[in-house]
């Protein structure tokens, strides 16, 4: 294999449009809202090379505005679960043993689609279906879609490029086939890119796939899939159903195929999946591959020597853009005794700031929360952090339904923090802070490291160089992802490979190589040129 073989174009992260008022993309934008708004979406199952309609219906109704239907989408059922793997298994031989140029042709026409025409129609649905701002759809829907799409192809070259040495009359090499049988592609509401990546970074690797997305992203789920049908990928490769969790499970955890899940969501649903697979391992053909990133209880530390306006910035943004609904956000921070007055005017004061509402009105930083269930879980909390005597609400602490699901951002000063809402993954716009002792700086990176299963995604604000030195190591194991005087949220593909452990996943870093190889498996291919006709060796003859 020549190294000119491998050479694909090297890949930058796409460049973020800002959408300001009068720039050309706000315009777009507005229109692509506008023209959702207006069609009424019918959206179709896709199994094989078929668009299923079953007519059991469901409305897909935006966040912020519960009372309009977007449109409906078709539930299936178990027969369309085990229609997909069959159309999955159909397409098998053919996708595996396409030449993978091919493949990579695919994934980087669907890169350059959505950069092009379908990146405002793909940003919209995200606003509307999930309640993202403009800019947060952005570097969802488009930006980091685009760059796992171009990265993982990438990625893929440098995995195959990657051959064994031959000594001298032999050939080595390594082959990386794909898995035996199908992957299923379990994906959340919270992030298109995730929704995109799940499914078609082992589809990129030569696998097929059953993708399920929650219900709540099904609006842009059905435009991804759009896009990889324009963009070429063979009927059968990935195919997308929206059925209940318990009636993919029960189909897809007891089928002898099963190769793999690709998995984002909660902890406990995770923990259930490997239970699950765990108790049918004797029916598997091969033992599948599990890759989940799950939950967090992400933290942002300051260190008395902190920068105020740093931590300022990177506690408003960490904890409340898109609501708190990244799996990296911030919902808890340890702050210094000595800057927390100073600190706490300016978060009272960012915070005073904030708007509240529909993703159509482009000032809005915050919108509403995915659905009615996390709202009154949300609220529930707010309302026992109000009950109790040791939490002091110091902005926020307000909530609506009555048109949309609005939480306003909240911050909650314990004295306690071991309380229920340092410890337990919320998954909104509420932060919970504790004021620490300057001088029980070892004792409180204790506490933080012990407080939460979770280790996903931290950060630490500091100045002073041996601090930063010590936090860095002492806090290893605390965060996948560790961010320096920075927020704890915004990984760049490519830049900052994501993925926790502990209780937040297989820490397998989607955005990497290191994901890709999960859904590969290799074959040592030794092939000798000249090879021995005589079983005797040179040491056995006379001196």
């Amino acid at each position: 294999m020549t190294k000119g073989f491998f050479n694909v174009p090297t890949p930058v992260n796409e460049p973020v449009k800002n959408y300001s008022p009068g720039s050309p993309e706000r315009s777009y934008l507005k229109e692509a809202i506008s023209v959702a708004y207006s069609q009424q979406a019918d959206i179709p199952m896709y199994i094989g090379g078929e668009e299923v309609r079953t007519g059991n219906k469901l409305a897909i109704r935006p966040p912020h505005n519960h009372q309009f239907v977007l449109g409906h989408f078709h539930q299936g059922d178990k027969t369309h679960v085990k229609q997909a793997i069959d159309a999955a298994l159909a397409a098998k031989a053919g996708w595996e043993n396409l030449a993978w140029e091919q493949r990579a042709a695919i994934f980087l026409k669907a890169a350059d689609l959505i950069a092009g025409p379908y990146r405002y129609k793909l940003n919209a649905a995200t606003m509307l279906g999930q309640s993202k701002n403009a800019y947060q759809a952005e570097i969802d829907s488009a930006c980091e879609l685009i760059d796992f799409l171009r990265f993982n192809v990438k990625y893929m070259t440098d995995i195959y490029a990657q051959q064994p040495v031959s000594s001298k009359g032999t050939w080595n090499r390594l082959e990386q086939r794909p898995l035996e049988g199908f992957i299923f592609a379990l994906t959340p509401f919270n992030f298109t890119a995730i929704a995109g990546n799940l499914p078609t970074a082992p589809a990129l690797m030569g696998n097929v796939v059953v993708w399920k997305p929650a219900n709540t992203q099904v609006y842009a789920a059905s435009v991804i899939m759009e896009v990889l049908k324009e963009a070429g990928l063979p009927d059968g490769v990935i195919n997308l159903i929206y059925v209940s969790g318990p009636d993919a499970g029960e189909i897809i955890f007891q089928h002898p195929d099963f190769a793999g899940i690709h998995f984002t969501g909660s902890t406990a649903v995770f923990q259930n999946i490997w239970k699950t697979i765990g108790n049918s391992i004797h029916k598997y053909k091969t033992y599948p591959r599990i890759v989940g990133e799950t939950g967090g209880k992400d933290y942002i530390f300051v260190h008395g020597s902190a920068n105020l306006k740093v931590a300022n910035t990177a506690l408003v943004r960490g904890a409340f853009e898109y609501q708190g609904q990244k799996c990296s956000a911030a919902s808890r921070a340890y702050v210094a005794k000595s800057i927390w007055p100073e600190l706490k005017k300016l978060l009272v004061c960012d915070l005073a700031s904030l708007k509240v509402g529909p993703v159509e009105d482009f000032r809005n930083f915050i919108n509403a929360v995915i659905d009615e269930k996390s709202f009154d879980k949300l609220a529930a909390a707010i309302d026992q952090a109000k009950a109790d005597p040791g939490v002091e609400i110091i902005a926020g602490g307000k909530y609506d339904k009555s048109k949309g699901y609005f939480i306003d951002p909240t911050i909650l000063v314990t004295q306690d923090p071991s309380s229920v809402t340092m410890c337990e993954e919320i998954f909104g716009p509420v932060l919970t802070l504790y004021v620490y002792d300057d001088e029980k700086l070892d004792e409180t990176i204790e506490l933080l490291d012990k407080t939460s299963i979770y280790a996903l995604t931290g950060a630490i604000i500091a100045s002073d160089r041996y601090v930063i030195e010590k936090l860095t190591t002492a806090l290893r194991n605390s965060a996948g992802n560790f961010y320096i005087n920075d927020k704890c949220t915004g990984a760049v593909v490519g830049q900052q490979p994501f993925g926790g452990a502990r209780g937040s996943g297989t820490n397998d870093k989607a955005g990497s190589m290191i994901n890709l190889l999960r859904w590969v498996s290799p074959r040592t291919i030794k092939e000798t040129l000249d090879p021995a006709t005589d079983y005797r060796y040179s040491f056995h003859e006379d001196d």
